[in-house]
């Protein structure tokens, strides 16, 4: 199948451009604070329109510019360090969600606690936007015909304009559906089992590590790094830990409350 030139901008005011991926960015931020609305309700905690906006713009900017940062250091050092004023053009692409994810936690920590709100709580909460946020951004991706699989023979393999003559794997869409789709299910079905606080959010940071690492072995890797130890990738390396953290505190916490009840 070829996948059509797309215009990465889908609308033109004068100077002004509007890119698609940074309309999967508003989405997912608009998706965001009406999650974080629906749930505070849901969970008789007291939260004004103002404050979900304060929590959902420092998140934001944290996610950005942490996005952006982990790119720099884990995927482009080199290149960013010969070429610095490249470090602000995010329109050209180039963010790390491994990255963004370490951003979003040290907003979030900053903005919940000057709330006075309680960080668990509020974690489980906003975990529950993060696959949201995941999936529209592998839509965007897709749409750009950036970041695609390797050469393959699959029925549903694609043609990428800027990924040569051979069909590949659009494993931008295997993580919209995995990282996107199964995480929120898989998320919101763990929230509504009375779990302990913190699994909802340990859930979405072991799943994100499980299914980024599985999906990994389709996707073709970064070409300035190529395979790495062993012949795994960046984002295989990355995610390992992830998975593995949210495993272990997913454990923790249910151990905690277990002997917290036999207290009693």
């Amino acid at each position: 199948m070829q996948l059509p030139t797309i215009d990465p901008v889908f609308l033109r005011l004068g100077p002004l451009e509007f890119r698609w991926y940074g309309l999967m960015y508003i989405l997912g931020f608009l998706a965001a604070y009406l999650i974080i609305r629906q749930q505070a309700k849901k969970r008789n905690i007291d939260l004004s329109s103002e404050t979900i906006s304060d929590i959902v713009f420092f998140i934001a900017m944290g996610i950005v510019l942490g996005g952006r940062s982990g790119y720099i250091l884990f995927y482009n050092f080199a290149w960013y360090i010969a070429h610095p004023l490249k470090v602000f053009a995010v329109w050209e692409g180039g963010m790390s969600f491994h990255g963004g994810i370490i951003g979003g936690v040290i907003a979030g920590l900053y903005i919940v606690r000057k709330h006075s709100l309680g960080t668990w709580e509020m974690g489980d909460i906003i975990a529950l936007t993060i696959p949201v946020g995941l999936g529209l951004g592998r839509l965007g991706n897709f749409i750009n015909g950036e970041l695609f699989g390797r050469v393959t023979n699959v029925s549903w393999g694609v043609i990428f304009p800027s990924g040569g003559n051979l069909p590949r794997h659009p494993s931008q869409l295997y993580e919209a559906f995995l990282e996107g789709l199964l995480l929120f299910i898989i998320t919101y079905s763990v929230s509504r089992m009375n779990p302990p606080k913190s699994v909802a959010f340990w859930t979405v940071i072991g799943g994100y590590g499980l299914f980024r690492f599985i999906v990994e072995f389709f996707r073709e890797p970064d070409q300035q790094l190529g395979f790495l130890c062993g012949g795994a990738t960046m984002g295989q390396i990355l995610s390992l830990p992830m998975f593995a953290l949210g495993m272990v505190m997913i454990v923790v916490a249910y151990y905690r409350r277990r002997k917290v009840n036999q207290a009693v």
